[in-house]
């Protein structure tokens, strides 16, 4: 990637003439901030001339000519292209990938946004794209094996132990992208009739599923408060008048 830049000072047109003068590009680029107190310019060489004087041969000519030195273009292009610049900004597959000290692995988050929003959720890894990588599990409250941006999860003092918990190695960023499916124009009377497809799980994705949410509930049945954190997973995140989130410890 690149951005387009302008010279600041350029030809008014075929003329010529430069947009300033050479004092006040002098001033423009602040040159004098340089300058040594008594500094003289350097002495300008010799200029070379435009113009030379060749004889020309032949019958009917003869005699001298006056030729320029550097011939003028033939054509000009109509529009001056910009000049491209190397962009001071990273590609984004080369950001630094950073997560919050209160996220780790195991650590149970509340959704914020989403169509999960309010769920207690565990955080597994954190992917490429730098998305985290959460699971409800799926058996207690729901929440399937998916991504989400941690700017919309709110990270609690509750940890699970998942360090013997395996995570396919299939799952990654690739693992949720959708297939795009093209269009077909709708035949005569089918107008009204085309409805939006559903998302289904595929067979991969279930199975995948069903093991973490085997290993996950291993580790909370090691937990010696297991039935309170069931209860806790189960439900669901919500404020009651007088309630504020920015005062809250979770």
């Amino acid at each position: 990637m690149g951005t387009t830049s302008k010279a600041r000072n350029y030809m008014l047109g075929n003329s010529g003439v430069m947009r300033w003068s050479s004092s006040a590009s002098f001033g423009k680029k602040a040159r004098y901030k340089f300058a040594k107190p008594g500094q003289k310019a350097p002495a300008k060489p010799a200029a070379k001339p435009k113009m030379v004087e060749k004889t020309v041969g032949g019958e009917k000519n003869g005699g001298t000519r006056l030729v320029q030195v550097k011939r003028m273009r033939k054509s000009y292009p109509t529009q001056e292209c910009p000049r491209l610049l190397k962009s001071k900004h990273t590609r984004f597959r080369d950001h630094k990938r950073k997560l919050r000290a209160s996220i780790t692995p195991g650590t149970v988050l509340i959704l914020v946004a989403g169509p999960y929003k309010g769920k207690h959720v565990v955080f597994l890894k954190q992917l490429g794209t730098g998305l985290l990588l959460v699971t409800g599990p799926y058996v207690l409250n729901g929440c399937p094996l998916r991504r989400v941006n941690q700017r919309y999860v709110i990270a609690t003092k509750t940890k699970l132990d998942i360090s013997k918990v395996e995570v396919p190695e299939n799952v990654n960023d690739l693992y949720f992208k959708k297939e795009k499916t093209k269009k077909t124009k709708p035949a005569e009377g089918e107008i009204f009739a085309s409805k939006k497809e559903k998302f289904v799980a595929s067979p991969e994705r279930k199975a995948d599923q069903v093991a973490v949410d085997k290993q996950l509930i291993a580790a909370i049945k090691s937990r010696e408060d297991k039935k309170l954190m069931f209860g806790y997973l189960k439900s669901d995140f919500s404020l009651k008048n007088h309630q504020y989130p920015h005062n809250m410890l979770f």
